[in-house]
C-alpha cells in the first residue's frame, strides 16, 4: 500500500504529525470553546479535522461527530441539504434516520443518486423563507437532544457569505447560541473573511469561538516521515531527494503527499534525486493544458504578474520598481488592482507578516510550471 495517502481521512499510521494540533483541539472543544480553524486551502485542515475524529472516537464513546462540507454550496438550500445529509450519513441505522427525518415535520427531502459516483445525495424544496428557517432550526435542535456530546465541523464556513436571501450568518449565530450539547469547528481557507467574521465586532459570529491558524507541518519532522514511510515499505529514498521534494513543494501538505505518492510508486528500491526529478517533470507536463486554460481566463498583465511572482517565488514588495522593472511589469498604480483580483480568484495567496504582506502563486505545481515560462 501507498503511505502517501491523497485523500483527506487518512489513517493515523499514515497521519503526519499535527501532534500539538490535534490536542490543542482537543483541549478547546472539551473546555467548552468552539474552534474556528483557518488555513490556506490544502494545508490539511479538513485532514486534521478527521484525525480530531479518529482520536476522538477511540478515547470516548460518548461523543458523536458530524462533518459537513459546504464549499460547493451556493445558498441556504443547498445548506441545509448538506448538513442533513452529513447527520443522517453519521446516524446509519435506518430507525435512526427516520427518527431525524421526522424532525423535520411535513418537509421532506428529495433522495437522488450523485451521478458521478452515485453516491445518495439530499435536496429540499422549499416554498417559503419560514419553511427553511424551520428545516435549520430542526437540524440543530435534533443535534441538541442526541443522548450523546455532539460535535459538528463545518468545512469552508467561509461560504455562507455569499448566500442570497436569507441573512445566513446572522440565523445560524441566533440557533447555534443556545446550544448547549453541540459544539463546533468553523473551518475555512479565507483567512480575511473568516477572521473578519469571527473578530469583527458587528459581526454574529464575533467572538463565538477560539481562533486557530494551521501552519506547515515542521520541515525536518516532514522529512523523518518521508524518509520512515519509505524504509517501513523495504525501500529507501536519499537525503538529498526528501530535500528536493520539500524545497520543491515549499512543505504544502497536499503537495507534498501527491509528489511522495508518485515518487513511491515509481521506485523499486532506491528513489535518488534523478528520480524525483524526473517525476516532477512528469506531473507539470500531466497539467501542461490544465494550467494552459487558466491563461484564457485572464489578462495578459494578470498572466505577467503571476509568472513574475512564481519566478521569484515569494514577492513582499510587488510595487517596488526594481520588481516592476525586472518584469516589465508597468506601473505601480495598477498594482493594486492586480494583487485584489488574483487573490480573489485564488491565483495569489497572501501572508500577512508583522511588516506588512507576502504573495505566492497559490497551487504551487502551478507555480512551478510557469517558472519555466
Amino acid at each position: 500500500m501507498n503511505p502517501f495517502f491523497l485523500t483527506p481521512h487518512t489513517p493515523a499510521a499514515y497521519f503526519c504529525d499535527r501532534k500539538k494540533e490535534t490536542e490543542d483541539i482537543v483541549n478547546y472543544l472539551e473546555n467548552g470553546s468552539n474552534v474556528t480553524l483557518i488555513s490556506p486551502r490544502r494545508y490539511g485542515k479538513t485532514g486534521l479535522i478527521y484525525h480530531y475524529f479518529d482520536t476522538i472516537a477511540a478515547r470516548r464513546k460518548d461523543v458523536e461527530m458530524y462533518y459537513a462540507d459546504i464549499y460547493a454550496t451556493s445558498g441556504p438550500d443547498d445548506f441545509i441539504a448538506v448538513l442533513a445529509e452529513a447527520i443522517s450519513k453519521t446516524l446509519k441505522k435506518e430507525t435512526l434516520i427516520k427518527s431525524f427525518l421526522k424532525t423535520l415535520g411535513s418537509i421532506r427531502p428529495v433522495f437522488s443518486q450523485d451521478p458521478l459516483n452515485g453516491a445518495p445525495q439530499l435536496s429540499f424544496r422549499f416554498q417559503s423563507d419560514s419553511e427553511r428557517r424551520y428545516s435549520l432550526k430542526a437540524l440543530f435542535d435534533f443535534l441538541e437532544h442526541r443522548p450523546k456530546k455532539v460535535i459538528v465541523a463545518i468545512d469552508e464556513f467561509q461560504q455562507i457569505r455569499q448566500y442570497e436571501g436569507l441573512p445566513m450568518e446572522a440565523l445560524l449565530r441566533t440557533y447555534i447560541q443556545p446550544l448547549t450539547n453541540v459544539q463546533f469547528i468553523f473551518s475555512g481557507s479565507r483567512k480575511h473573511v473568516m477572521a473578519d467574521m469571527f473578530t469583527a465586532e458587528n459581526n454574529p459570529f464575533y467572538e463565538s469561538a477560539s481562533l486557530y491558524s494551521l501552519d506547515k507541518i515542521n520541515r525536518s519532522v516532514y522529512a523523518r516521515f518521508i524518509t520512515d514511510k519509505f524504509a517501513e515499505a523495504k525501500k529507501q529514498i536519499t537525503a538529498d531527494a526528501v530535500d528536493f521534494i520539500l524545497d520543491w513543494t515549499c512543505v504544502h501538505t497536499f503537495y507534498t503527499q501527491f509528489l511522495c505518492n508518485r515518487v513511491f510508486q515509481n521506485t523499486k528500491k532506491e528513489a535518488t534525486i534523478m528520480d524525483v526529478l524526473n517525476v516532477a517533470d512528469a506531473l507539470l507536463y500531466e497539467n501542461h493544458e490544465a494550467f494552459l486554460e487558466r491563461r484564457a481566463l485572464l489578462t495578459p498583465k494578470q498572466w505577467k504578474f503571476l509568472i513574475a511572482t512564481a519566478k521569484e517565488g515569494e514577492v513582499s514588495e510587488p510595487t517596488s520598481g526594481a520588481f516592476l522593472q525586472k518584469h516589465k511589469i508597468g506601473a505601480p498604480s495598477s498594482v493594486a488592482r492586480l494583487l485584489a483580483s488574483l487573490t480573489d480568484k485564488e491565483l495569489l495567496l497572501e501572508t500577512k507578516t508583522t511588516t506588512g504582506s507576502t504573495y505566492r502563486v497559490y497551487n504551487v505545481f502551478f507555480s512551478r510550471w510557469l517558472e519555466r515560462q
